[in-house]
């Protein structure tokens, strides 16, 4: 029988004005700690984006979006956090900050399958 892991996952979000609170869901970060498991998945709709803010630059973005993937796997980006364990990774990307990248609070879930969760997961919230 496959076993079921404890796993915890945060939505990731563009929010272009800080200020206003509006967000847009681009992506889904997913960790386990027993299966040493830490992904992120992630789609831009340019049109969805500039609909909220015609002004964003998507390129930047996607900058970032690709230096957070970095992290999350661990390769080296520039950033000393890449050589972090993968539960300090996890716990660092989903910190609170008030950048145009943000994620919700972690949440739990159990699994017999992260990557098949991983892709429900981004289904549900982004797609």
């Amino acid at each position: 029988m496959l076993e079921r892991n404890l796993f915890e996952y945060a939505v990731l979000r563009v929010v272009p004005r800080v200020e206003r609170e509006e967000f847009l869901n681009v992506g889904v970060v997913l960790f386990c700690k027993k299966e040493k498991f830490l992904k992120v998945k992630y789609q831009l709709n340019d049109a969805r984006l500039k609909g909220i803010y015609p002004d964003l630059d998507l390129k930047e973005l996607e900058q970032h979006l690709h230096v957070f993937k970095c992290i999350c796997e661990g390769i080296k980006c520039g950033s000393q956090i890449s050589d972090l364990d993968i539960p300090s990774r996890f716990r660092w990307l989903t910190a609170t900050r008030s950048t145009i990248i943000q994620t919700s609070k972690p949440h739990p879930g159990f699994s017999k399958n992260l990557e098949s969760s991983l892709e429900k997961l981004f289904e549900e919230f982004v797609l």
